[in-house]
């Protein structure tokens, strides 16, 4: 992405600061949470913070805006003026209280931001869900063959779907980054992963395997967000499945 469609840049903590009080008021003055919460994110120009003992980074690799993680930080500030079933269904399943054309959610929070949203929705929320699908499909294998083989499904699932074993591809990734080896892994490390295989996928596979896997993953979504509805990304973006 270019730098100067860069979604975030400046880290003062001012930026937040206004962003969560523009929030409150425009509630305070009668506009829906929602559309506020949108607004809201488009003022919002941190990066990456530290807010009361947990590290919040909302774009990955420079290029994925997890926006739902930005909401879940802003909506703690104001879960007193809002309905916590329609938060909750917001954070936890990605269920918007309103519905919005795709052009005005990106209207609220900015070309950029979006176009980085898309980002995140392609390369890490299709990506996880395209690796439990593959899991599934070689359990299911596993189950039909006489004698079960003692491979991991979830080893089975990257060897399959990169050709390579994982050890391998986060030794690959890791080297790029500069990251030290270690056991463990943090959760925005593995968002970062997982956004490095998207992009090593799309460098390594022709375009069919690509479009076959891509609807793959959303028919695991679907399956994950309710069977036999239409996936929406929560932009207002519906993908018929």
């Amino acid at each position: 992405m270019e730098k100067h469609l860069q979604p975030f840049g400046d880290t003062s903590v001012s930026n937040g600061s206004e962003a969560i009080r523009h929030l409150r008021e425009d509630i305070a003055n009668g506009k829906h949470w929602y559309i506020a919460l949108l607004e809201a994110i488009g003022q919002w120009t941190v990066a990456e913070e530290s807010h009361n003992g947990r590290d919040y980074r909302y774009l990955i690799a420079n290029e994925a805006f997890d926006w739902l993680l930005l909401a879940e930080r802003l909506l703690a500030e104001i879960d007193h003026l809002i309905p916590e079933k329609e938060m909750l269904a917001l954070l936890f399943h990605a269920r918007a209280p309103i519905e919005l054309p795709k052009e005005e959610f990106c209207q609220l929070i900015g070309e950029a931001k979006y176009r980085a949203h898309l980002n995140y929705f392609y390369g890490i929320t299709v990506e996880e869900a395209l690796l439990l699908a593959v899991e599934e499909e070689a359990r299911k294998e596993q189950r039909a063959r006489a004698f079960n083989e003692n491979n991991s499904l979830w080893e089975e699932a990257y060897e399959r779907i990169y050709g390579a074993p994982i050890t391998e591809l986060l030794g690959r990734f890791r080297k790029e980054r500069g990251y030290p080896r270690r056991n463990s892994m943090k959760l925005v490390e593995l968002k970062e992963f997982t956004y490095w295989l998207f992009k090593y996928r799309l460098n390594n596979s022709d375009k069919a395997r690509i479009a076959s896997d891509t609807k793959k993953a959303l028919r695991e979504l679907e399956r994950q967000w309710g069977m036999g509805q239409r996936l929406r990304d929560s932009s207002g973006e519906t993908t018929q499945v």
